[in-house]
């Protein structure tokens, strides 16, 4: 199956060459030619090129030393190769991200910068990137969330008792609220049963440290020799509360001087290594504002395509203005089973209990206003706020941010062991000069 849609794609393509003028042809050649095929997909010259221009603008941006030019090749097209992967999962899934929604998300991340959305573009351009080119990459990325969010979200699981021990766990730690800026870098082990891989990645991991203690800069290590997801970011985890660190470096991290690497750590997958680049704290908040919340929640699925999903919220927001009874509508339709059997009632919410869209809709909605539709990484919600309050923190709120950093560090490995087997289970063949050290496939003997 896989060598005859091979063959198809490549018939394709020289018929497709056949048929272009040959002056074009022979203008284009160099541009335009076929670095990989990855299942039903191609990845083009010209798009392994922008996106390392658009890298090397931001790692230079940030003053981040570039790998050579071999090295951020592969990594950027292999970025590629496992985007182009998802990317197809999206569309037989029929996921879909509106005009709409991704003009307001752009609209937000110029926001967040502090700038107006001409600003915005001035910016990019002066980055050597066009508006149309970051909103598609935008776009792409929003997609490639949801079907993380669908396939890896739903092997992950969090119980009562992982709560209780990690809220014991943080008092016998003496946590606090201090925040911490992280990078990292991963050396991965395929077989941990192979001791001479384990051996050669325990000592390519003690190299890379001593080199970041001599003076390398980290995060052009983790661009040019991390196996992270993130390794073409510089390693760049953001800023992380004491009580979301992933438990690897849990016990490391606030002992860890900013600005040094942490001792090579050790676990199934490799070995791993973190550095604190930045570090914050602050007096604890003794109040925090509550919004006592309910909402209405159409979900895509196999059967119902995002743009029907749409379709229906739309109908259901206009049902609900014309005087419709929203717990009715709730009860009737909502793909939230818990809240939807009361009416949709999620009782009271706290900060950081929520995806970031329902938490900005939230936010964002006066006292009884309909808000939405809008779209979360779930699905298609309408959301009315119908009381707010201030609370003194509380053992339930401990709870849900436990919760919530539990998910995401279970979350985050889950990530990466699935990135891994989507990749390896895809169909992917090298063209050209990056085919030169493929060996060759066998032919389908018929």
């Amino acid at each position: 199956m896989k060598a005859t849609l091979r063959h198809g794609v490549q018939a394709l393509l020289v018929l497709l060459a056949v048929l272009a003028p040959l002056s074009v042809q022979a203008e284009r050649k160099l541009l335009d030619q076929v670095v990989a095929i990855v299942d039903e997909d191609v990845i083009l010259q010209t798009e392994l090129e922008a996106r390392i221009n658009t890298i090397t603008s931001r790692l230079s941006a940030q003053g981040t030393a570039l790998p050579p030019r071999q090295v951020l090749e592969e990594r950027v097209l292999d970025q590629l190769i496992t985007e182009s992967i998802q990317m197809q999962m999206a569309d037989r899934a029929g996921m879909r991200i509106s005009d709409n929604e991704l003009n307001e998300t752009m609209a937000n991340i110029a926001e967040r910068n502090g700038m107006s959305l001409p600003q915005f573009e001035n910016q990019l351009e002066a980055e050597g990137v066009t508006y149309n080119q970051a909103r598609e990459q935008i776009r792409k990325e929003m997609l490639t969330s949801r079907v993380q969010q669908r396939q890896v979200g739903n092997r992950v699981r969090v119980t009562d008792r992982e709560v209780e021990n990690y809220l014991e766990s943080l008092e016998a730690r003496g946590g606090n609220n201090a925040q911490y800026r992280l990078a990292y870098i991963f050396v991965s082990v395929d077989d941990p049963s192979d001791e001479a891989e384990v051996d050669a990645a325990r000592e390519k991991a003690e190299r890379l440290r001593s080199e970041i203690a001599n003076g390398r800069d980290f995060r052009e290590v983790a661009v040019a020799e991390s196996d992270a997801s993130n390794a073409l970011e510089g390693g760049d985890m953001g800023w992380r509360a004491e009580g979301q660190l992933p438990s690897l470096v849990a016990p490391v991290v606030p002992e860890l001087p900013v600005g040094e690497p942490s001792d090579v750590l050790e676990n199934n997958s490799g070995f791993h290594l973190v550095m604190v680049m930045d570090k914050r704290g602050g007096e604890q908040q003794q109040m925090i504002q509550q919004h006592r919340v309910r909402h209405i929640l159409v979900r895509p699925s196999e059967a119902t395509t995002d743009s029907q999903a749409e379709t229906v919220i739309r109908d259901l927001y206009q049902q609900l203005q014309n005087g419709a009874s929203f717990s009715a509508l709730a009860r009737e339709y909502s793909d939230d089973p818990v809240s939807g059997s009361d009416g949709g009632n999620l009782g009271w919410v706290s900060p950081g209990q929520m995806v970031p869209a329902f938490e900005q809709a939230m936010l964002d909605a006066d006292i009884g206003e309909l808000r939405g539709p809008f779209r979360s990484q779930f699905g298609w919600h309408i959301l009315q706020v119908q009381e707010r309050r201030q609370k003194d923190i509380s053992g339930d709120v401990r709870d849900a941010e436990a919760r919530q950093a539990i998910y995401r560090r279970k979350f985050e490995t889950e990530l990466q062991n699935w990135l891994q087997e989507i990749r390896d289970e895809a169909f992917v063949e090298f063209k050209g000069e990056y085919a030169k050290d493929e060996p060759a496939e066998e032919e389908p003997v018929s």
